[in-house]
């Protein structure tokens, strides 16, 4: 039986966080989450816009500082003015529970705030101050995240069940324990929100932490638990490589499991790097799975002795990039131009197999094979292109527009 077939999408649950639902049956929502200084109005918006236009259909800033929340509605309203409706999301730690009553504006302008319940405070006021944020979240009816991480998790109720374990011989690993401590916080923080008098349709959880195995093993723990919207990431994932294959191998087991309402690649960038590329990541998860279809997918030729030229793999990388710089602007004038496949192929091994199965798809000639690259739409033989690799980039270019203005119905712009 596929995955697919017994996909419980996602928690029965759903949660309204501005114009997006999460849970309830909707569809896997990408997150994203800003790396500037949100006090920055203007930077923190282009970001959030940047991130947007790539796929993002929720982001969320850092709101750690009183300058940070005195940022967050120009934020906003500079998204909106640039015509980006992705709910905004305030990440509170530590003060939360001050901000957002000293800041009204920030808690009116934000679409859903996260809460830490690891370091929203200690003892008695932990609870008051996780219920202050909450009563906001209920004035504001805005829903709220109780995000619980590996990193930061209630020491008090760690060091409580580890010497729960020792005295009563349970033989629990380290492991163990801070799994069920994580699920005991979401679920007791979760049964306190609803006593402070959140709906649970005010609600999502999350249970994050570092390591592949350990995230599967919490999150299917979580899920036979509550039926409340479950936010999925590997938390600290990583850099480069690294990063992306230990969300992909976590995240995609859960998700093929049907767990998992909101996901976020959280990798790393290098210095100066495209914060978008964990946005794209995301995407390209669902998409693999299935899922979701954010922008045409594209087949590429891995390279082997048979080619040598590098001239695939610019091209490749020139539709690539032509995708990701025009669907901001497609995908508001073609219906389904998500769901076009294309193929770049380095030779007559795969490449005339792997174009035919494409919508559209090319194959370059190999070392020694004759000048020439037919090309197929929709598995027919079109055409045969010629030329450097500037040539033929402008001519699969310009097939691909005509392909599109032809093939999608477009949108009715009101």
């Amino acid at each position: 039986m596929s995955f697919l077939s017994i996909d419980k999408r996602h928690r029965t649950v759903g949660v309204k966080v501005g114009p997006v639902t999460v849970g309830g049956g909707a569809p896997v929502v990408v997150q994203s989450m800003t790396m500037t200084d949100t006090a920055d109005a203007k930077a923190t918006a282009q970001q959030c816009i940047e991130l947007c236009e790539a796929g993002s259909e929720m982001v969320r800033v850092t709101v750690n500082l009183p300058e940070a929340a005195a940022a967050v509605p120009e934020i906003k309203q500079r998204m909106l003015d640039a015509g980006h409706f992705a709910p905004l999301i305030g990440d509170f730690h530590y003060n939360g529970h001050l901000l957002l009553t000293r800041y009204p504006g920030c808690a009116t302008a934000l679409d859903k705030y996260r809460i830490n319940p690891g370091n929203v405070g200690t003892g008695k006021r932990r609870d008051e101050q996780f219920a202050t944020i909450c009563q906001v979240a209920i004035d504001h009816n805005k829903p709220v995240r109780i995000g619980v991480n590996g990193g930061s998790l209630n020491q008090e109720l760690v060091m409580a069940k580890m010497q729960e374990n020792t005295d009563r011989n349970l033989g629990k690993d380290s492991d163990d324990i801070i799994s069920e401590c994580m699920v005991l916080s979401a679920l007791q923080s979760t049964e306190l929100a609803i006593e402070t008098g959140l709906r649970k349709d005010q609600i999502i959880i999350s249970c994050k932490v570092s390591r592949p195995r350990h995230l599967i093993d919490v999150y299917r723990a979580l899920a036979k638990q509550t039926d409340q919207p479950l936010h999925l990431g590997l938390t600290e994932a990583g850099m480069g490589t690294k990063g992306l294959v230990w969300s992909a191998s976590a995240m995609g087991v859960l998700l093929s499991d049907g767990i998992g309402d909101t996901i976020r690649v959280s990798l790393t960038p290098r210095p100066g790097g495209d914060r978008r590329e964990e946005v794209y990541a995301a995407c390209e998860l669902l998409q693999a799975l299935g899922l979701r279809a954010f922008a045409p997918s594209v087949t590429a030729c891995p390279g082997c002795g048979r080619t040598t030229s590098t001239t695939f793999q610019e091209l490749a990388e020139a539709v690539q990039g032509y995708i990701r710089e025009s669907m901001p602007s497609w995908k508001t004038k073609y219906e389904g131009v998500e769901n076009l496949t294309l193929a770049v192929m380095g030779c007559v091994v795969n490449g005339p197999g792997e174009s035919k199965a494409a919508n559209i798809g090319i194959s370059l000639p190999g070392t020694g094979e004759a000048p020439n690259c037919p090309v197929f739409i929709d598995g027919v033989h079109t055409t045969t292109l010629k030329g450097n690799y500037s040539e033929l980039a402008l001519a699969f270019q310009k097939l691909l527009d005509e392909y599109i203005e032809n093939k999608y119905s477009k949108k009715v712009v009101a």
